[in-house]
């Protein structure tokens, strides 16, 4: 396990996991994971910020090759427009109900259908915001614990991709991600 100030990594297999505090739309990554909703209309947060630096482009193709939306729990694909990237997947987290309506498996299942994703489009690297845990409500100590179990149940399955990055926007969600990483170091 490595840290620095705002930036920890940890190598699992042939995968290195990096939580940095940060602006998602700035990562050079292969993939950026969207906080998208189920209609994929242009929203607020991570979902407002991505659509802002990709460029109208973004929503065109989007609305183009799935005006039907996207169901919770999984993600689609589009190009990246204007973002130093080459995917944006566009995932619908669950918005959180009080931990009895499927939410656990549905973030879980999410994370591993932008993993899947990557693998299928040859991405070695892929960043992902705290998903469902802004206007979702989701639980960041939950969601922090579900999210890196994903990834970590994936990537010693599939050992790819390379590099997957969790760029979150602040201190607390850094600090929830921070605690669940040093658990799975230890």
């Amino acid at each position: 396990m490595r840290a620095g100030v705002g930036n920890m990594q940890l190598q699992i297999g042939e995968c290195l996991v990096e939580l940095v505090q940060g602006d998602i739309t700035r990562q050079a990554v292969d993939a950026l994971v969207n906080a998208a909703n189920s209609q994929l209309k242009v929203g607020g947060g991570v979902d407002g910020a991505i659509h802002r630096e990709g460029g109208p482009i973004l929503q065109d193709e989007t609305q183009r090759l799935y005006p039907q939306g996207c169901p919770t729990g999984t993600a689609v694909v589009t190009g990246a427009g204007q973002l130093p990237a080459k995917f944006v997947f566009h995932a619908v987290g669950p918005i959180w109900r009080g931990g009895q309506k499927g939410e656990r498996g549905l973030l879980t299942s999410v994370h591993h259908e932008c993993l899947r994703l990557a693998v299928e489009h040859d991405c070695r690297s892929i960043a992902f915001p705290a998903l469902s845990t802004g206007a979702f409500g989701f639980p960041i100590d939950q969601a922090a614990e579900l999210a890196l179990d994903a990834v970590r149940q994936f990537v010693l399955r599939a050992q790819r991709p390379e590099l997957v990055r969790f760029v979150l926007f602040s201190e607390g969600p850094f600090g929830a991600f921070a605690r669940v990483l040093e658990s799975i170091a230890e």
